[in-house]
């Protein structure tokens, strides 16, 4: 079996899919994406493509290899993102070839189903509240919203205030046993990072999330010393190196790489591993679309230290286009009891609805995401 051709799709809301076709008449289909930067990681796949056309699909490992080092620069958003997209199409295709599922490719599944929660609220909350019970009556037993808005290095109380009073009232909707994680988005600086972690404590988070951007790592440490709920952090870390410093620090409880982002199902197993060796959870990051979220569900049903899984059904940035509308098996995503089964399918374990993204495709997007600024005119983090 030889690749043929790699296609990609730009498509709403913000998405990029790609196809790998091949000689045989199977094929595969990837999620390739960074958030904003979409015909950017587009481009990439097509200049790594030379090097995959004719190829055989079936040796992951080594394409991995060769597209990671064979040009010398290396890693990174974008790099890794198309990386990623190729390397989820390569593994549906060799499960569509052998007709497993490429959990059992991995070496089979120690579950069959894994929690999931619903984001409620949108970049600037305000009726996170309601949202948050309207996603526990809905059957969803964790939730997640952002925390803060934007956060000077040294910013009034008032603004922490504001937080607490969100966080408190989805607390109050939804009840102490209810899990809630706080996402800080890389907003917050160390100072304010470290008071806020602690002012949160009393509601008795699931977690809270990339309190401050990966590159200040080392920050970690004095909000660790604050505070006794957990901490998450790896969206914006794109490989087993990136995550080897966090992992060796000790400080963050959970990692969330992302398998559209980190190097696909390949790099993000191995990520998934260096954890669990550290006594680190697996909570895979995936605001995205339906390849996205099966990839990260073939990697949870293989992981034991995966605990929850994000997904996007409903995220406030889904105002074209959800995450079922790309997919013609939309029962493969059946959520109940806050959990949502593995897919059993060969491959992914998804039918891609061609003609659908083909359609959305001759839309497709200009999706960025916003610019915020401070009172003083000074960028603001999103």
């Amino acid at each position: 079996m030889k690749i043929t051709r790699l296609s990609t799709f730009i498509v709403a809301p913000r998405w990029c899919f790609l196809k790998i076709e091949t000689d045989e008449g199977i094929s595969g289909w990837g999620e390739p994406v960074v958030e904003g930067r979409a015909h950017t990681v587009a481009a990439a796949v097509d200049e790594l493509a030379d090097y995959l056309v004719g190829k055989d699909p079936c040796n992951i490992e080594d394409h991995w290899t060769v597209l990671y080092r064979g040009g010398f620069y290396r890693g990174g958003a974008i790099h890794m993102s198309a990386l990623a997209g190729i390397d989820q199409a390569l593994w549906d295709i060799k499960g569509k070839a052998l007709g497993q599922p490429v959990s059992q490719l991995l070496g089979g599944n120690v579950r069959d189903r894994i929690r999931v929660y619903s984001w409620v609220g949108g970049d600037r909350p305000a009726d996170t509240a309601a949202a948050a019970q309207a996603a526990v009556a809905r059957g969803f037993t964790a939730v997640k919203m952002n925390g803060p808005q934007e956060l000077q290095y040294i910013d009034s109380h008032a603004r922490i205030e504001r937080c607490l009073e969100n966080v408190q009232a989805v607390r109050e909707a939804v009840g102490p046993h209810v899990g809630i994680g706080v996402d800080f988005h890389g907003r917050v600086h160390k100072p304010m990072a470290r008071m806020l972690a602690r002012e949160l404590e009393p509601f008795r988070l699931m977690f809270i999330e990339e309190p401050v951007l990966s590159e200040h790592y080392e920050a970690l440490r004095e909000i660790a010393l604050a505070t006794s709920t957990p901490i998450a952090l790896g969206e914006r870390l794109y490989s087993r190196w990136d995550f080897r410093r966090v992992l060796a620090e000790g400080y963050v409880d959970i990692i969330q790489p992302d398998p559209s982002h980190a190097g696909g199902i390949t790099e993000t197993r191995k990520i998934a591993a260096m954890a669990e060796a550290c006594d680190i959870a697996l909570a895979l990051h995936c605001p995205l679309g339906p390849i996205a979220l099966a990839a990260c569900l073939q990697i949870d049903a293989n992981c034991y230290n995966a605990f929850i899984q994000e997904q996007s059904l409903g995220i406030h940035y889904n105002t074209t286009n959800d995450l079922l509308d790309y997919v013609s098996n939309r029962e493969v995503f059946a959520y109940e009891d806050g959990m949502v089964r593995i897919p059993t399918g060969p491959g992914l374990g998804i039918e891609v609805n061609e003609d659908y993204v083909r359609e959305r495709a001759t839309v497709g997007h200009r999706w960025r995401n916003p610019v915020w600024r401070h009172a003083d005119g000074s960028f603001a983090e999103w």
